[in-house]
């Protein structure tokens, strides 16, 4: 190939690559598979390799592999980087708009554009001529530090503007951040060589940033959202921000979907408040909304102080992450005998919510993270859950160990077992007292779910011995409840009621609440529909329960032994003299709707439901919910320490692996 042709082709592949990186990065429409970018790739690297004069600074190929630099250059913006003023009540946000009509001094009308507010890291790109130049971290404002190799590592900056005319000079300001999927990744993989995990999404972005080998940055899960300009030639047709956000779409850069433009300050607050709630359902972290007058003119009239403009403000939330003491791990036995460890927090105020204690999974992810008692530790929390330990917060203090779980159970005294393949520590001892207790807790809060009989009630019915068991539940009278303090009149008879009214509770249900072993929601709800009634699952036989979908021999031998035992026949007798329902009825037939014909399977731990909640959603949009991922799975959703053998499987049959983010989606879409 002669040199004008390989100057022609090599062109013409990096116009190809580059147009590539921005339809997968920045419009979520990818133009080519995987494996025909790496063949362009390759080819594009051989041409440089045989003719080193093709190589461009906008060339795919210059976006990893720089040399490591000894420190960083530090470089001034040629417009500065300000601050914004926060605001966080309604009340401050309508006293900055009050002042915006004062200093414009008319009755005009002004309309703001909102953007979630990244909490990542603030960068200035310098674009000349379109090609991408130089970019740097914020600093102080007026200058910051050179770190351009390491943003060319990252897909979603443009190395060249998509514009045949582009600007001599532009300065694009964006943030860059990383993903709460690709954070918890990261995190686990510091946890796996014995590093300290990053605190939070923000952290990891900046720290990534400030690698001095661009190799390191290269392998980070970093991504970018483009939110304005700073000094800018040629572009002075722009007479807003909403329009540049659209212009800068329009060459290539990525810009926040949830961007909005609204003509009134009331506006504003609503879409303030409903992000609070919102903000759970994002794949990033964002600490408020960032809130700027519109038009150009306006700004400038407005005008800043101090660097810090008064046409924009930062709706600012209460922070999800704090560093608190970890005072103990205490261990709660639950229903099927697992031991549960949760944290005894110092007091610490998360999310506008103060925090006292927080769960941990198990022994195995407490080491994992290396969490011990008396460390400081960060804590975080999304949306209304419990919130979680991320790991310890610096190192360890002096005298701290790690953590081992009791050898006996801390109620009964017998010795705990660890079945072969599981994570959990099991009590083994069917008649320890936390089976009768958590059994009841899960029959009122889950099962049944009676309204006005909540947690703290039943471990107090449990400590006066009025209710030791679910048929004494179905006993219990409203004199009864008059001797236990807070129920009087009106409330022992509104217990009572919902008590009875419980007894309508699907056959499934029934099942879900009896503590069967290894009967969690989906699988009460699979048996509830092939049996269709009580007496023909108890005399099933071994290969009568295997037919079942999603039912193993082990988990069919389990079941019939269960049937098998006097005293859980006598429950269940029992339990139907009392009125409860043990056979089917219209619940069991396929609800029809925007999700049916698809199949689901739901691992790990969600944020925002339990998994039988998300099941049961799922299930009234039309959707069925098997417990084992198969090649008609239509998707895998996964949670939190998912269970590697569905996602493994998931991965060998091609079943798409969706994150709580896309069931979400799939929710609010039906």
């Amino acid at each position: 190939m002669s040199i004008s042709d390989a100057r022609a082709r090599s062109a013409e592949l990096r116009e190809l690559l580059n147009r590539a990186l921005i339809a997968y990065h920045v419009e979520d429409d990818p133009v080519m598979s995987d494996a025909a970018y790496d063949v362009l790739y390759d080819e594009l690297v051989a041409l440089e390799v045989q003719h080193p004069k093709l190589v461009t600074g906008d060339s795919p190929t210059q976006r990893v592999g720089a040399p490591p630099s000894a420190k960083f250059q530090k470089v001034r913006h040629l417009s500065p980087m300000g601050s914004l003023d926060k605001v966080t009540t309604d009340e401050s946000l309508h006293k900055w708009a009050d002042d915006i009509r004062k200093r414009l001094g008319t009755d005009e009308a002004v309309a703001f554009v909102l953007e979630p507010k990244i909490d990542g890291s603030a960068i200035n790109l310098l674009y000349e001529n379109g090609r991408f130049t130089r970019g740097a971290t914020r600093g102080d404002g007026v200058q910051g530090e050179d770190v351009t190799p390491n943003l060319r590592t990252i897909g979603a900056i443009p190395l060249q503007m998509q514009d045949k005319s582009p600007p001599p000079v532009l300065e694009v300001r964006g943030e860059v951040y990383m993903p709460l999927a690709g954070f918890r990744e990261f995190n686990e993989r510091l946890a796996a060589e014995g590093k300290a995990p990053a605190p939070n999404p923000r952290n990891a972005a900046a720290g990534s940033l400030r690698q001095k080998d661009p190799n390191i940055t290269a392998q980070r899960p970093l991504s970018i959202w483009v939110y304005g300009t700073g000094h800018r030639e040629g572009v002075d047709y722009l007479e807003s921000h909403w329009d540049t956000l659209q212009w800068l779409r329009e060459r290539g850069f990525r810009t926040n979907p949830f961007a909005e433009r609204v003509e009134s300050i009331d506006d504003v607050a609503e879409r303030c408040r409903a992000w609070e709630l919102r903000r759970v359902e994002l794949d990033y972290e964002i600490d408020g909304l960032v809130i700027k007058v519109d038009s150009y003119d306006q700004q400038r009239r407005l005008g800043a102080l101090h660097e810090r403009p008064r046409w924009a403000r930062a709706f600012k939330w209460a922070p999800m992450t704090a560093v608190t003491r970890l005072n103990k791990i205490l261990i709660r036995v639950g229903r099927t005998g697992a031991l549960n460890p949760w944290a005894v927090l110092e007091p610490v105020e998360v999310g506008g919510v103060t925090i006292s204690r927080a769960t941990l999974h198990n022994e195995e992810d407490i080491n994992r993270k290396d969490i011990r008692e008396g460390d400081d530790v960060i804590v975080q929390r999304a949306g209304d859950v419990i919130p979680q330990i991320v790991g310890p917060a610096g190192r360890h203090r002096r005298g701290t160990k790690p953590f081992a779980m009791p050898t006996h159970c801390p109620l009964c005294g017998v010795e705990v077992v660890k079945p072969e393949g599981e994570v959990m520590h099991r009590c083994p001892n069917k008649a320890c007292p936390s089976r009768g207790l958590e059994s009841l807790n899960n029959w009122v809060m889950a099962a049944a779910d009676i309204d006005g009989v909540g947690e703290q009630t039943v471990r107090r019915l449990w400590e006066l011995e009025l209710v030791r068991s679910i048929p004494e539940l179905y006993r219990l009278t409203a004199e009864q409840l008059l001797e236990v303090e807070g129920f009087g009149e009106i409330s022992a008879g509104n217990a009572v009621a919902a008590i009875e009214a419980s007894k309508e509770i699907s056959f499934s249900r029934v099942l879900y609440g009896l503590n069967i072993p290894d009967v969690g929601w989906v699988t009460a709800q699979t048996l509830a529909r092939h049996f269709g009634n009580v007496d023909a699952l108890m005399n099933a036989t071994q290969e009568e329960l295997v037919e079942a979908e999603g039912i193993g021999p082990e988990r069919a031998e389990a079941l019939a032994e269960w049937f098998r035992d006097e005293d859980n026949r006598r429950l269940v007798e029992e339990l139907r003299d009392l009125g409860l329902r043990f056979e089917t009825g219209e619940e069991a037939r396929q609800v029809e709707g925007p999700l049916t014909g698809r199949t689901y399977v739901i691992t790990g731990t969600l944020e925002r439901f339990t998994r039988e909640e998300a099941a049961e959603r799922l299930e009234a949009l039309g959707a069925k919910v098997g417990n084992s991922v198969s090649s008609k799975t239509t998707g895998l959703v996964v949670g939190e320490d998912p269970g590697k053998s569905k996602l493994t499987k998931a991965e060998k049959t091609g079943v798409a692996q969706l994150t709580e983010a896309d069931l979400l989606e799939l929710l609010g879409g039906g």
